[in-house]
C-alpha cells in the first residue's frame, strides 16, 4: 500500500502472490526486482507503478521464545538444517502436593492438572487427570537435538476449558509453575530423575504450589559431533552477515508468538493463548522493578570477583600480611627474569584449579531460584506494577506515585552515565588540546619517557614499577598520587550541557 503522507490517503496498493516470490538462503545472489501496477480507487483504477524486490529469506532464525531460554535455532529453510547430534528423552512422572487453585461444586478445593512440554518445534501435552493432587501421568516423549545449548521448558496448568460458562464460552487454564532444563549441564547418556519445585508469581507474591517428578536422558552418539558444535556459530550464517536490528527482531518475534498460538489453538486438544503465552516468556520485555535489581545483583556479583582481586591487590600493597607480600616479591623478580614462563604457569594454574574443582561440580540441574529472582525483596506494590498491563489500568495517584519512582531511579542512572562518560571525554579532551596547559605537561612526559626507556632496560621497569606499587606503607603517603590527580584535573563535556 502507498499512502500520501499529508493527507494520510491511499495512493493505491499492489497484491503479490507469495508462492511466486523467489526463495533465497544466502547473500550471494540479490532477489530480482519487479514492477507492480497500482490499483487506485474506483474512479481511478490506476495509480502508477511500484518498483519492489522482494524474496522469501531462508537463511534466518525467527525466535519465537527469549533468547536466553531458546530451544531451536535452525534455520527456516530445510537445506541449511544442523546435522543431528543426538537425542533428549522426556518422562512426566507425576506431580505430588499440588494445591487446589479453584472450587469443585462450590465445597471444597480440586486441581484438573496436564503437562505442556516445548523443545524446538514440537509441543506435548499431557492428558489431564482431573480432581487429583498427586497426579501420575507416566507418559515419555523424544526429541531430536541439533544443538547441545539449547533449553527444554516444561509448563504444568490447571484445564479449565472443559468446562463453559453460561455464555458457551470455554474457560480459561491456569498456571501451576514452570521449570527449564539447560541441555549443555547434563551428562550425556544419564538419566536424571529429581523432582522440581513448582512456583507461580502472583500479586501477592511468590507461591509455591506443589513438585513435579521428571527423568531427563541426553544421549550423544558421538562426542566429536558434540565438541564440533561447542565450536560452531549459535545461529545460521545470515545472521553474522546480514544482521537483524531489535525492532526487526521484536516485529518478527511477536509475528511467530502469534502464528505458534494460532497453530496450536486448532490442535487437538488445544492449547490456549494464556498457555502459549507462559510457555514463551511473552512478558520479558515488560519493564520490572524485580527484574531490574535482580539483574543489578547479577551483574554485581559478576564485578565481585574482580572486587576481590582488587582488595587483595590492596592488602599486599599496604602489607597487612608481610609473608605474603615478601612472597610477592620473590614472584615478581621470578616474572621478570623468566617472562617466558608466565603463560605456562597461567593456563596450569587455571588447569589445576578446575581438575579440582570437578569433584564440585552440579549433580542435580537447577530449578527456578527464588533467592537469585528477587521474589522476597520487593514490595506489593512493585510486583502489583510487573502484572499491570499496557495501557495501565490503575489509579492516577498509583501511576504518579510509580512514575515518581522510576525518576528517582533513573535520575541515578543517569548520573552515573555522565561519570561514565566524563572519564572517555577526560582521555579525549588530553590529546586535542582543550587544556592546552595539561596537555603540555603530557607532551614533556611523553619525551622524558621515551628517553628514559631507551636508556633504561624493560626488566628493570618492570621490576621498579612493581617495588614502587607494593613499597612498605612508610614509604607511602596518605593522599592521592600525582597521575590520578592530573587526570582528575582534565577537562570534559559536562560544563556543556545544560
Amino acid at each position: 500500500m502507498v499512502e500520501d503522507w499529508s493527507n494520510g490517503q491511499l495512493v493505491g496498493q499492489a497484491k503479490i502472490h507469495v508462492p511466486s516470490l523467489e526463495r533465497r538462503t544466502d547473500d550471494k545472489t540479490e532477489p530480482k526486482s519487479r514492477w507492480f501496477n497500482l490499483v487506485g480507487s474506483e474512479n481511478k483504477p490506476y495509480a502508477g507503478r511500484i518498483h519492489v524486490r522482494a524474496c522469501l529469506e531462508g537463511g534466518y532464525h525467527v525466535l519465537d521464545e527469549a533468547a536466553h531460554v531458546t530451544s531451536d535455532v535452525q534455520a527456516a529453510a530445510k537445506q541449511l538444517a544442523k546435522p543431528l547430534i543426538g537425542f533428549l528423552d522426556v518422562g512426566i512422572r507425576g506431580a505430588s502436593n499440588l494445591l487446589p487453585v479453584k472450587t469443585k461444586d462450590g465445597t471444597r478445593g480440586t486441581t484438573d492438572a496436564y503437562v505442556v512440554a516445548k523443545y524446538g518445534q514440537k509441543w506435548i501435552r499431557t492428558r489431564t487427570i482431573l480432581d487429583r493432587f498427586n497426579p501420575r501421568w507416566n507418559e515419555q516423549y523424544t526429541w531430536d537435538v541439533y544443538d547441545p545449548c539449547t533449553v527444554l521448558t516444561i509448563g504444568v496448568f490447571d484445564n479449565g476449558r472443559y468446562k463453559r460458562d453460561e455464555a458457551g464460552k470455554p474457560g480459561r487454564d491456569l498456571r501451576i509453575g514452570k521449570i527449564r532444563v539447560r541441555l549443555s549441564t547434563l551428562d550425556t547418556n544419564k538419566v536424571y530423575l529429581n523432582s522440581y519445585m513448582l512456583t507461580v508469581l502472583l500479586p501477592n507474591g511468590a507461591k509455591k504450589m506443589g513438585e513435579i517428578e521428571i527423568a531427563v536422558r541426553f544421549s550423544c552418539s558421538s562426542w566429536l559431533s558434540l565438541i564440533q558444535a561447542y565450536g560452531t556459530p549459535l545461529l545460521p550464517r545470515m545472521h553474522y552477515l546480514r544482521p537483524l536490528g531489535p525492532a526487526q527482531q521484536d516485529i518478527l518475534r511477536q509475528t511467530a508468538m502469534r502464528i505458534v498460538t494460532a497453530r496450536l489453538a486448532r490442535s487437538e486438544p488445544p492449547l490456549g493463548q494464556e498457555v502459549v503465552q507462559f510457555m514463551l516468556d511473552t512478558d520479558t520485555h515488560v519493564w520490572s522493578m524485580r527484574k531490574s535489581k535482580a539483574n543489578w545483583f547479577r551483574v554485581v556479583s559478576c564485578l565481585s570477583h574482580a572486587a576481590i582481586l582488587a582488595r587483595w591487590l590492596d592488602g599486599i600493597r599496604t602489607w597487612a600480611h608481610p609473608p605474603t607480600t615478601i612472597l610477592v616479591h620473590f614472584l615478581l623478580i621470578a616474572v621478570v627474569m623468566c617472562p617466558q614462563l608466565v603463560l605456562s604457569t597461567i593456563f596450569m594454574y587455571a588447569f589445576l584449579i578446575l581438575a579440582l574443582r570437578f569433584r564440585y561440580r552440579m549433580r542435580v540441574t537447577h530449578n527456578v531460584d527464588l533467592r537469585l529472582s528477587y521474589v522476597d525483596a520487593v514490595g506489593p506494590d512493585e510486583l502489583d506494577e510487573e502484572f499491570d498491563g499496557l495501557p495501565t489500568t490503575r489509579s492516577p495517584d498509583t501511576v504518579r506515585f510509580r512514575y515518581d519512582r522510576l525518576r528517582a531511579l533513573a535520575s541515578r542512572a543517569q548520573t552515573l552515565l555522565g561519570d561514565v562518560a566524563a572519564q572517555g571525554e577526560r582521555l579525549e579532551a588530553l590529546f586535542n588540546w582543550k587544556d592546552p596547559r595539561a596537555t603540555g605537561i603530557f607532551v614533556v612526559v611523553c619525551l622524558f619517557a621515551s628517553l628514559l626507556f631507551y636508556v633504561v632496560p624493560f626488566k628493570v621497569f618492570v621490576l621498579g614499577s612493581g617495588f614502587y606499587y607494593i613499597r612498605h606503607p612508610r614509604f607511602r603517603g596518605d593522599m592521592p598520587s600525582a597521575p590520578l590527580n592530573f587526570f582528575r584535573r582534565l577537562p570534559s563535556l559536562s560544563d556543556q550541557i545544560m
